[in-house]
């Protein structure tokens, strides 16, 4: 233990937060840039369902793959030089995606803007973890995930009304720009951590003091020892499981769904998916209170049944026999919008069991498992629509539709299986609960 540093002028503090905050809403912006510009991409590169589904399925794939390797950088060089590349690469891939001339192209430029991508979000919450007090961070995460995603009402809105105002190559080429100039912002402004510092700290300010963590482990040493602590696991699943059912949604499929589908109007449509969005940002600071007040039983009282809220809300619609009304429609986007605040809560996992060295490690896990479920989504309802002959707009149907979400289900199922599983080892693990006996003591009855 030794004594606390001057703490980092307060300005100083949210103006890096505040520079990686505006970061994180321009890569939200560019991860789901397709949302509402997905009819448009289809007839631009000839694409029918699956076809359409790859884009965002190697976008997310390429993101999920990146997550540990980004959380290793980050724990062995720091925030500034990731964010920095992050944002490079993602102009690189806006770039080529203004002027692909087909689809294999088209793909490499989704795989670069997925690799930019990943790098964003983990580097901003390596700020927050290095620069503000332990008691904050929670708050700080929770209002890093409710207003990164304003990204998406970039992406909806302003960047569909570009491309129909001017053209393809020059909505992608505007949003490529954007990215070089915030490469050359967080360069300029981000630090990997405050004056005086020269390690990784655990900040305590309730005691005065700081904890300093230095590992000699090498980097799979610290992914295997991220990975092997239940709480990790539970924050994977956690993530996993309650965010992909909005990804799906906003990313690609929710669109047109609504449009040809639901038979809205684009403007109707696009009001659903501001309610989604704008419901996130709602819910965000409420789940977070929750979560900060109940600690120990965050899984069984805002995980869980945020998971069931979304399969109600789906099933509801999907099982009416014609469109849905309304206002079912604007409940299952505020159903959905809830699995964003409620995945963040994973972050708390990860941040309060695994020490400041590999803190970025074990948050690339978690970060990864909710584009994996993110991707697989994508791809089986893409999948589906093909197998049932709706592969292109002209053939979507409402029916198609129903049975597409449906393969949502088993990925429900599976995630909330394993984070019973691994939230009774994480209270065995940190003495909350008793270890269940392998067999009954002979003296009981």
């Amino acid at each position: 233990m030794i004594t606390l540093p001057p703490l980092p002028r307060p300005w100083r503090m949210w103006l890096l937060w505040a520079v990686g905050v505006a970061a994180y809403v321009l890569s939200v912006t560019n991860r789901t840039s397709l949302a509402s510009v997905g009819v448009d991409a289809a007839v631009r590169f000839d694409a029918d369902a699956s076809t359409l589904s790859m884009f965002a399925v190697i976008q997310l794939a390429v993101y999920g793959l990146m997550q540990i390797p980004a959380g290793l950088l980050l724990d062995r060089y720091g925030a500034r030089p990731i964010i920095t590349i992050g944002m490079v690469l993602m102009a690189a891939g806006q770039l080529v995606m203004a002027f692909a001339p087909n689809v294999g192209v088209a793909i490499v430029a989704r795989m670069l803007l997925g690799a930019g991508d990943a790098a964003i979000f983990p580097s901003v919450l390596r700020v927050i973890a290095t620069w503000f007090p332990d008691q904050k961070a929670p708050v700080m995460v929770q209002m890093t995930g409710v207003i990164g995603q304003a990204g998406q009402l970039l992406a909806l809105l302003p960047l569909a009304a570009l491309l129909h105002a001017t053209s393809w190559s020059v909505a992608f080429g505007s949003l490529a720009g954007l990215c070089v100039l915030f490469a050359v912002l967080t360069y300029a402004v981000i630090r990997n951590r405050p004056p005086g510092r020269d390690a990784d700290v655990s900040v305590d300010t309730s005691t005065g003091v700081i904890r300093a963590v230095t590992s000699s482990a090498d980097l799979r040493e610290g992914f295997r020892e991220s990975w092997a602590h239940p709480a990790t696991r539970l924050a994977f699943w956690s993530h996993f499981t309650t965010p992909f059912a909005g990804t799906a949604f906003v990313m690609l499929w929710g669109f047109p769904f609504l449009t040809v589908g639901q038979g809205l109007s684009t403007s109707l449509a696009s009001l659903v998916i501001t309610v989604f969005v704008v419901f996130g940002m709602v819910a965000g600071p409420v789940i977070g209170g929750l979560s900060s007040r109940h600690p120990n039983r965050r899984s069984r009282m805002l995980v869980l049944p945020t998971v069931a809220v979304q399969v109600v809300a789906w099933l509801a619609v999907i099982a009416l026999p014609e469109p849905a009304p309304l206002w079912l429609l604007f409940v299952l986007a505020c159903a959905l919008a809830t699995g964003g605040p409620a995945s963040m809560i994973a972050f708390d996992h990860a941040r309060t069991f695994n020490p400041s060295h590999r803190l970025s490690t074990a948050t690339g896990i978690v970060n990864g498992g909710g584009f994996l479920a993110g991707l697989i989504a994508i791809f089986l309802i893409g999948l589906a629509m093909d197998l049932q002959g709706a592969g292109t707009p002209e053939t979507y149907s409402l029916d198609a539709f129903r049975v597409a979400f449906l393969t949502q289900v088993p990925l429900w199922l599976l995630g909330s299986a394993f984070i019973v599983i691994e939230r009774k080892r994480t209270r065995v693990h940190i003495g909350l609960d008793e270890p269940r006996s392998r067999r009954r003591d002979p003296g009981q009855g």
